[in-house]
């Protein structure tokens, strides 16, 4: 299991750079950055700069936010700046925030997906081989590419392709045309053993042989238990606000919980984060996050997800303390 650094939600650009060559230095495999406040691909473009060994994500880069032609000028310069190192993590988000942010247009999300990196893919054939770029699909059409505008042919190929997925139709496609899957932070073992696995394995011909499991894992992290209380209390809110979520109510479906997404959506709609929090009792706190000192996090982390997730990184939605963050790193790696 590779353990990846991911930049803090409300980190800028240059913080992220600097947290970024701290992760190279002491040892992490991977640095992932999201787009929330910044734009990730001129994070990602700093971090690329300034680090030489790291692997780099965009965990995630909203793709409806954009067409597939100015994704692949992106992800193809960042795999260029990196010298390969770039991984190109894309997710859908939710209806209201590609509608009502950033004024694009939702329709079938997955098919829309699945049909947005078989775009990209195509372009970038046509810039490696030289063959003329005539993409038709039903969201996007692609049918026009000159030498002026043609960047050539890559010489580190092109970044690998990792969906976000919650649902199973997002997983297949995953499966289907991806190269790997983004498993959401409100993600519980039942829920990846019996939903995300199996709508893989199907989507797959029943073979996950070179296809990569990355998760972002929520933990609750503390030198003692004032720290802990603290990181817990945190932690209960993040999941809440993802439980509000009306597409990631499946989650919730597994364990029979799925009255608390329609009390959370309800909260949510009164900005009430308090009572959210409130919410979530210790039993769905233990079944989407580990908690505990690093030797003890990293030991739950291994139980859960050992055999399954091929990277992981540590979710906290509160200021960790990076030296306990680096002990669980190490006892992961040295497990």
């Amino acid at each position: 299991m590779l353990v990846d650094f991911t930049a803090p939600v409300a980190a800028s650009p240059a913080e992220a750079e600097a947290a970024a060559v701290s992760a190279e230095q002491v040892g992490y495999d991977g640095f992932g950055a999201a787009e929330t406040r910044h734009d990730v691909f001129t994070t990602l473009t700093l971090v690329a700069r300034a680090t030489t060994r790291i692997s780099l994500q965009s965990g995630i880069a909203v793709a409806f936010a954009r067409n597939p032609m100015n994704v692949a000028v992106l992800a193809n310069d960042l795999r260029l700046i990196s010298e390969g190192r770039f991984r190109l993590g894309l997710g859908s988000q939710v209806k209201p925030h590609i509608e009502r942010r950033f004024s694009m247009p939702w329709s079938r999300p997955a098919a829309r997906m699945e049909e947005f990196v078989a775009a990209l893919r195509a372009i970038w054939h046509a810039w490696a081989t030289g063959e003329r770029l005539m993409f038709r699909g039903e969201f996007y059409k692609h049918t026009l590419m000159t030498d002026f505008f043609d960047p050539g042919p890559n010489p580190h190929g092109n970044p690998p392709v990792e969906l976000a997925a919650v649902g199973e139709r997002m997983t297949a496609v995953a499966g289907r045309v991806a190269d790997g899957l983004l498993v959401h932070p409100l993600t519980s073992v039942a829920y990846l053993s019996e939903r995300i696995l199996p709508a893989l394995r199907e989507a797959r011909g029943g073979s996950l042989d070179g296809f990569g499991l990355s998760l972002s894992a929520m933990v609750v992290l503390g030198a003692d238990e004032a720290q802990r209380a603290t990181a817990e209390e945190a932690v209960r809110r993040q999941l809440a606000f993802y439980a509000s979520t009306p597409s990631y109510r499946p989650v919730l479906e597994t364990h029979g919980w799925g009255d608390l997404a329609d009390r959370l959506n309800l909260l949510s709609r009164r900005q009430d984060w308090a009572a959210m929090g409130a919410e979530i009792t210790d039993e769905m706190l233990d079944a989407f996050a580990v908690a505990g000192d690093p030797a003890t996090v990293a030991a739950g982390l291994r139980a859960r997800f050992g055999t399954t997730i091929d990277r992981i990184s540590l979710y906290t939605p509160y200021e960790a303390d990076r030296y306990q963050l680096a002990a669980v790193r190490t006892a992961l790696r040295t497990a």
